[in-house]
């Protein structure tokens, strides 16, 4: 297939999305202490939330979340997500049958929810949910980074290439306040973090399943950035998908404020659904 452009559909719709779910934020202790990282809200929604809008938005919409630190508290949302969001007539009998009355909260998401252990890295907890992936390919990335990629176009780059990953590259944003220094004076300072040069991987992954099975080991302690990714790039086997806008981690407390800012400001440049089920 390389050289071939080749859309989403190729890989059909039901292709399964993988998200890291298990980490703890301890870098982002002030709002997440009782929370896994992933539930941390920007505008009343988890960042996981978000990260499925995105992807929900480009036709995916299943989904393999692979829990770890209070993977209850994922579960949880998600059971009550239609009710909470929803008008609904509830019997309130054995089987506790709903009755919903609007389309607030249908998604039409089928989500696996995996206990993939607490203390396991990122490429066992990739490697344990392999039973749940019944597709040639699947996509994956971690539930705490936000950004308008355009899923599609990493589809298809990740077909065209015939490799067996592709990664989505970003550029790092500064967490310093940027300045522009003439001489002796600063004639401007920019507060809020601006991009830099280089490229970083922004997680929004393509796998071909082979990835999973040749690639991945029986190891909790396997680090999918570190091993797999680093063989998998000196195999030649992993192309990549540049992303030159907006992309953003929430890692820090200022990371959590800024995301924050832009959804309430109307300037999230990652929200690409519309408004008709979710007030904004």
């Amino acid at each position: 297939m390389t050289g071939q452009t080749v859309s989403a559909s190729a890989i059909g719709i039901e292709t399964p999305v993988v998200i890291l779910c298990g980490g703890e934020g301890t870098r982002i202790r002030e709002v997440s202490e009782r929370l896994p990282k992933p539930m941390v809200d920007i505008g009343g929604y988890p960042i996981l939330w978000h990260i499925m809008k995105l992807y929900s938005e480009h036709g995916f919409r299943r989904f393999i979340l692979c829990l770890g630190y209070k993977g209850w508290e994922i579960k949880r949302y998600f059971a009550d997500y239609r009710r909470t969001l929803s008008d609904y007539t509830s019997t309130l009998s054995h089987d506790d049958q709903a009755t919903f009355h609007d389309a607030r909260g249908d998604e039409r998401w089928e989500i696996t929810f995996a206990e993939t252990g607490l203390e396991t890295q990122t490429g066992a907890r990739l490697r344990t949910v392999r039973k749940y992936i019944d597709s040639d390919h699947l996509l994956a990335t971690y539930g705490d980074g936000i950004a308008p990629v355009d899923i599609h176009a990493l589809v298809s780059r990740h077909l065209s290439q015939g490799k067996l990953g592709t990664v989505t590259a970003v550029h790092p944003t500064s967490r310093y306040g940027e300045m522009q220094v003439e001489g002796d004076a600063v004639v401007e300072f920019n507060e809020k973090p601006t991009k830099v040069d280089g490229w970083v991987s922004g997680g929004f992954f393509a796998f071909s399943r082979r990835f999973l099975d040749d690639y991945l080991e029986d190891d909790p302690t396997l680090v999918l950035e570190q091993q797999p990714l680093q063989r998998l790039a000196r195999d030649g086997e992993l192309s990549v998908h540049r992303h030159e806008a907006f992309w953003m981690g929430m890692d820090t407390f200022r990371d959590y404020t800024l995301l924050n800012e832009l959804w309430t400001k109307g300037q999230a440049p990652w929200k690409v659904w519309p408004d008709q089920d979710h007030a904004s």
